[in-house]
């Protein structure tokens, strides 16, 4: 179970914080207004949309009865199915696939039926992981969802189609949920900052610190909320009788002297009176003037990058995605692999591995320089680039960095042509310029009638009868016979293309 998971049951059957909840939970969203992303999914008549938007009872009978939700972590998998049951009043049961068996299964939908038959009471069944199910305990859910006993929600981090069985997948609607952008993290994590049910305004973040936080958490809503919970407990308790917020409102809070900070660490109530401001031009007391957080006027304390790495342990790369850096990194990265410097290209991926940059860009980064820098000299580095970025988008994080080092290894160390690369800007050049000319007649298409009695295709010579399976034949318009757009270096594997190419262009008459 995750940090979702962790929360007591409402009137209702939807989860409710309890005291001292993580900050996580707190700030899940209770109205669709408060969903970060995903709006792909949630435009007006939707399938997820009709689903949690509810009239009256019976009227999710038009809505879909089983939903399977795909996306990475912390990207409201959870927070959708909460708020299915919730608009609703539907009752909510949720699964681990980690910890239920088929009994746990079978018990859940036998208790929703029951309750279906006898009161009407319609019961949404959430559950997470699915792709940890078995096929039997998938089997298990098929009686439910085809008489609709149950709303299913079942949530993956998995691609369903390999990991879900088929008569399972066919009965269900399959949404993907897209990892949230760098904006909608940022958002998120400034609701949380002020809201009543996150921080209430007891800290606020400097600005270098917000970019770490939204660059650690890499689209993951429910990291970032993490990191900011630590970042700002650490803050906390380094200033002397600060407000400290990490429970709910008061009316599911404990009593404040019981508030507690990060990783166990005790603090002091919401109610405790504030300090004067340890950043005022009036003189201080000296103990205060250490204090690696600062405070604003107001009293709020401001959490600033030393303190925000301190308290998470992941030491901030100077490195803006959005400014110079983000582009001098990158651009030293591709010189590197270009230049052949295995030992600097690692160092480069590495640096944007800690930046948080996203790993779906760097690999896109080496599929371009796969074929503008190796080229034709290692065919097989493209294939290590394709295959190295369907593994990353596959696996992602931490195990991606593997697969991008040994990609990069690949290229850095291949040897280079751009003569793929030429060739093509040389042909578009010409293209551009109107050197186009006319299609020869015995190339043009003459599968339709009427094709043969304007020439199309006559003289055309199959090369595969030619001997070398090369037909010696003009195959340029008029005015670009002649023309050479490709030419090989004598590295690598186009050594041997120069090679043949030399005996093709002898054969071709060229």
């Amino acid at each position: 179970m995750d940090l979702f998971d962790a929360a007591t049951s409402g009137t209702q059957g939807t989860p409710r914080p309890g005291p001292g909840s993580p900050l996580a939970v707190r700030m899940r969203p209770a109205a669709l207004e408060e969903v970060a992303g995903q709006e792909h999914l949630l435009v007006a008549g939707s399938p997820l949309r009709r689903l949690i938007d509810v009239d009256g009872p019976g009227a999710s009978r038009a809505a879909p009865g089983s939903v399977i939700l795909w996306g990475p972590p912390g990207t409201g998998k959870t927070t959708l199915a909460y708020l299915i049951a919730s608009t609703s009043g539907r009752r909510f049961v949720e699964l681990s696939a980690v910890t239920a068996g088929v009994k746990d299964v079978r018990q859940v939908i036998d208790d929703a039926r029951r309750r279906l038959a006898t009161g009407g009471e319609e019961t949404v069944l959430f559950i997470d992981e699915v792709h940890r199910f078995s096929k039997s305990q998938q089997d298990a859910l098929l009686p439910s969802v085809e008489n609709r006993w149950v709303t299913l929600v079942a949530a993956t981090t998995e691609n369903p189609s390999f990991s879900v069985n088929s008569p399972l997948l066919s009965r269900s609607l399959l949404l993907t949920l897209k990892p949230l952008t760098s904006g909608d993290v940022r958002a998120l994590v400034r609701r949380a900052l002020v809201d009543e049910r996150g921080l209430g305004g007891a800290v606020t973040l400097a600005e270098e610190a917000e970019e770490h936080l939204v660059r650690l958490a890499g689209g993951d809503a429910r990291k970032a909320l993490t990191i900011l919970e630590a970042a700002a407990g650490a803050a906390l308790s380094e200033v002397p009788d600060a407000p400290v917020r990490t429970t709910g409102p008061d009316d599911d809070a404990p009593d404040p002297g019981d508030a507690v900070g990060p990783a166990g660490t005790d603090g002091p109530g919401e109610g405790t009176d504030t300090p004067d401001s340890a950043g005022d031009d009036g003189p201080e007391p000296a103990e205060t003037a250490e204090a690696p957080a600062s405070t604003r006027p107001s009293g709020t304390v401001v959490v600033d990058l030393e303190t925000m790495e301190r308290a998470i342990d992941v030491a901030a790369v100077r490195y803006d995605r959005d400014g110079d850096q983000h582009y001098d990194v990158t651009s030293a990265f591709i010189k590197s692999m270009r230049g052949s410097d295995v030992d600097a290209s690692l160092h480069y991926l590495a640096r944007m591995i800690a930046a948080g940059e996203d790993p779906r860009f760097i690999a896109r980064r080496i599929v371009i320089s796969a074929a503008e820098d190796v080229g034709m000299a290692d065919p097989s580095a493209l294939q290590t680039a394709v295959a190295a970025a369907q593994a990353v988008a596959l696996i992602g994080m931490p195990e991606a960095r593997i697969i991008l080092a040994e990609a990069v290894v690949h290229l850095a160390t291949a040897p280079k042509s751009n003569a793929a690369y030429l060739g093509i800007d040389a042909a578009l050049a010409d293209v551009r310029a109107g050197k186009v000319g006319t299609v020869p007649a015995h190339l043009r298409d003459a599968h339709y009638a009427g094709a043969k009695e304007l020439g199309h295709g006559k003289g055309y010579k199959y090369a595969h009868d030619a001997p070398h399976a090369v037909a010696r034949q003009q195959y340029l318009p008029d005015v670009l016979q002649g023309t050479r757009y490709y030419t090989p270096t004598d590295r690598g594997f186009e050594r041997s293309v120069t090679e043949r190419l030399e005996r093709i262009r002898q054969i071709l008459g060229e």
